[in-house]
């Protein structure tokens, strides 16, 4: 049987990526998103709205996917309402298709916060989770659209017969513009303003994460462990944790990345410097230098997601995954953390990104 896959959010750092495998693969790929990507050769685009079960089912008439992959979340005030929109997006999605009783397997990526909970919670209340991560710990007692959403697929499987996998990546990195969440775009952005302006590469974070051992997960090795968990037996009915197989400390890639641009970096000195407060006045300046270096993109807005990298980076402790589940199945997949950033700044560079 054909397979066939539907990424949802194919215009998200993870989606993009994911796609892109697929269709290396040869794999039939539909990609999901109200904006759809029409920039990935071989990819079948879908305009539709996740809340609007109306919407989906116009959109998916014709498409009977094997495989769905959701790469996908909206953003609310609260984790009350996170969790309401953010369930209700997978619901809606399964709804619709389970009368065309094709779908095989369905993979959810989610992600640390699966074990960390919402920022106050490891930030004020003080619930730190032992590290290194690993699947097996058990769901914090507090608020979590991962749980919701995981439950929904569970429901549905149980329901339609399919099997299912849980994704659990750390900090993402790779290529997109206009994501929520996209620390490799955002240092670039900052970086390329401070060669500009002469100003140093300040670290934002803690100094638990710039002494600490850190991991990240590369958009590519994610999209790897993805279509590997929706093909191999033993991998189904699973969530995994997912990172590039390195560890390293912030404290030595932040001069490294540093050094990529030409620009002099500087450490932990004592507080937290928030990158957003950083480059909250900095629009005009990247307006300037996207006229002055012809960019394709002049909003600051569409290419830094700052709040998100000072999440990550602001952390008051050292976060890590352990990868030893999928190892044991026969996921090896590995990529140097180093060369995952500057592979992006290399590909924003390529694409007139930043200068």
């Amino acid at each position: 049987m054909e397979n066939i896959a539907l990424v949802v959010g194919a215009t998200g750092i993870t989606g993009s990526n994911l796609a892109e495998e697929l269709i290396a693969q040869g794999w039939t790929t539909y990609g999901l998103s109200r904006n759809p990507d029409l920039n990935i050769p071989g990819l079948h685009p879908v305009k539709a709205d996740l809340l609007n079960e109306q919407s989906l089912a116009e959109a998916l008439e014709g498409i009977s996917p094997t495989h769905i992959y959701f790469t996908t979340w909206m953003r609310n005030d609260t984790e009350e309402e996170n969790i309401c929109v953010n369930s209700l997006l997978v619901k809606n999605l399964l709804t619709v298709l389970s009368p065309k009783k094709t779908v095989q397997h369905v993979a959810l990526v989610t992600g640390l916060k699966h074990y960390l909970g919402p920022f106050e919670a490891y930030a004020k209340e003080g619930i730190l989770p032992e590290t290194p991560v690993r699947e097996e710990h058990p769901r914090l007692t507090l608020p979590n659209f991962y749980y919701a959403q995981e439950d929904e697929v569970y429901k549905a499987s149980e329901k339609d017969g399919f099997t299912w996998s849980i994704h659990r990546p750390h900090t993402v990195v790779g290529y997109a513009v206009g994501n929520l969440m996209n620390i490799g775009t955002t240092l670039a952005v900052y970086a390329s303003i401070c060669k500009e302006t002469g100003r140093k590469f300040i670290w934002p974070g803690s100094e638990a994460q710039w002494n600490g051992i850190s991991d990240v997960t590369d958009a590519r090795i994610l999209a790897k462990q993805l279509v590997w968990a929706s093909t191999t037996e033993s991998a189904k009915n699973q969530a995994f944790n997912i990172a590039n197989g390195d560890v390293f400390r912030w404290k030595w890639l932040w001069k490294r990345l540093a050094d990529w641009f030409g620009i002099e970096a500087e450490g932990f000195s004592g507080k937290i410097r928030p990158l957003e407060k950083e480059l909250e006045n900095d629009h005009e300046i990247w307006t300037a230098i996207a006229k002055k270096h012809n960019l394709r993109e002049s909003n600051l807005n569409r290419l830094s997601s700052a709040w998100h990298t000072d999440l990550d980076l602001g952390r008051p402790l050292e976060v890590m995954c352990d990868m030893s589940k999928s190892r044991k199945l026969g996921f090896t997949a590995y990529t140097n953390t180093e060369d995952s950033f500057i592979n992006v700044f290399e590909r924003l560079r390529s694409e007139n990104i930043i200068p």
